[in-house]
């Protein structure tokens, strides 16, 4: 045969051994995560604009000044920030003054919500400084960036003063250090041996204070979890029983004289991952936010590889611009199976937004002004279809056009963007 059939057999092959997540299986994808995913796009959304208004000295800001966060919410133009804002009259509130600026502010039960978040995040804080100093314990030299913690704050519960107070309130956990070139760094202070328990060895053997593990060498398989239409486990069923008996140095453990590459490195990041998605409040991650801690916790260089080829253990869905991967043990259908008060609170705050009814006349800002009139600044372009419909439509066409946050050393965009086909 000549070499051009060979040259398209082996396109033929290298296109079906694709791990690209956009090239996926229909048949792999998890339907309920890819809703727990959705759902909370447009809240999130709502959650950042409910931050920058608590930064302000009295929670309001002129209107035009919210233009600037234009790229964090992903609201491109021509949609409008007032309508954005005017789709969930529960929690912001348009005003104008006697001059005709618009101002922007929190509805009583927006501010209401504000102060039970901050209630809860006070009550979280012993659990967090937990997570947190279990965190540093895994890494190599026992210390991490605050920068790159600060990735996780919303993810861990931390509160939004993480870097200026809370990251001082523990010092018996923790303590703040300046390298050499200038650069912030958490370390720990003390080794806590209860703590360097992994979440799984607790639900298989428990924990007892007397008998303290030492950190060394476990065998526990990973919970597994896959799609009920998914038919083709019994081509890897071998191969994940392969993987589930191989033992694997705990995430604890001194992970220096692992070579990359190997069966026990690899199945150690696993257990790495599986450890800090178990500290999270949703057992969700954004990938890039993995990335970060590559070299500190010693992890493949090709950290979306193995969580793709670990599919049953992880899911990464690629709804949004980012990626997120799930703990997939945590979930049952779309729903988180534990949720704590701070998910709680935020399925309460998503119960607010979104407003598909008539939109409201923009009120006069008159606490100690005259009533300017009733007419209405913004005109409204968009009454036949829904604004949230038409930007999540533009979403899923620009599911990758934010790549500042994607690590260059990370697969190229065109590895990282698709699903798990022949791993």
């Amino acid at each position: 045969m000549g070499n051009g059939y060979w040259e398209v057999l082996l396109q033929k092959r290298l296109m079906t051994t694709s791990k690209r997540v956009q090239d996926r299986s229909k048949k792999k994808r998890v339907h309920d995560l890819e809703i727990a995913t959705e759902k909370w796009k447009v809240v999130s959304k709502m959650l950042f604009f409910m931050e920058v208004l608590k930064r302000e000295p009295e929670q309001i800001i002129p209107l035009r000044s919210l233009e600037q966060y234009r790229r964090q919410i992903n609201l491109p133009k021509p949609h409008k920030i007032s309508d954005f804002i005017r789709k969930s009259p529960k929690l912001l509130e348009l005003y104008k003054d006697r001059k005709g600026v618009i101002w922007c502010g929190m509805t009583k039960e927006a501010e209401d919500l504000v102060e039970e978040e901050a209630k809860l995040l006070e009550e979280h804080g012993e659990k967090a400084a937990e997570h947190v100093t279990r965190f540093l314990m895994m890494s190599v030299d026992k210390r991490l960036p605050v920068d790159k913690i600060a990735h996780f704050r919303r993810d861990f519960g931390l509160p939004y003063d993480f870097r200026t107070r809370w990251i001082y309130k523990y010092p018996e956990h923790f303590r703040v250090v300046k390298s050499e070139d200038d650069i912030e760094y958490l370390e720990l202070v003390s080794w806590n041996p209860a703590w360097a328990i992994t979440e799984l060895e607790k639900k298989v053997i428990g924990v007892s204070e007397s008998e303290l593990p030492t950190p060394g060498m476990l065998s526990f398989p990973f919970p597994l979890k896959f799609p009920p239409n998914y038919k083709k486990i019994f081509r890897y069923g071998g191969k994940i029983d392969n993987f589930q008996k191989r033992s694997y140095l705990s995430p604890y453990a001194d992970a220096r004289n692992l070579q990359a590459g190997s069966q026990e490195f690899d199945k150690r990041a696993v257990a790495v991952m599986h450890e800090l998605l178990s500290f999270t409040i949703e057992k969700k991650l954004v990938t890039d936010h993995l990335t970060h801690f590559r070299k500190e916790l010693v992890m493949p260089q090709k950290l979306m590889r193995l969580l793709l080829k670990h599919f049953g253990i992880f899911y990464v869905s690629e709804r949004g611009k980012r990626f997120n991967v799930f703990l997939t043990e945590a979930y049952e259908g779309s729903e988180l199976i534990e949720k704590c008060p701070l998910v709680l609170w935020k399925e309460k705050v998503q119960s607010l937004t979104g407003y598909r009814g008539r939109k409201r006349r923009i009120e006069t800002f008159n606490d100690f002004l005259e009533n300017e009139g009733d007419y209405d600044l913004f005109d409204n372009d968009s009454e036949g279809k829904n604004g949230f419909e038409e930007l999540e439509d533009k979403e899923d066409e620009e599911v990758l056009d934010d790549v500042s946050h994607v690590d260059n050393a990370e697969m190229e965009v065109g590895e990282v963007t698709a699903a798990y086909r022949g791993y």
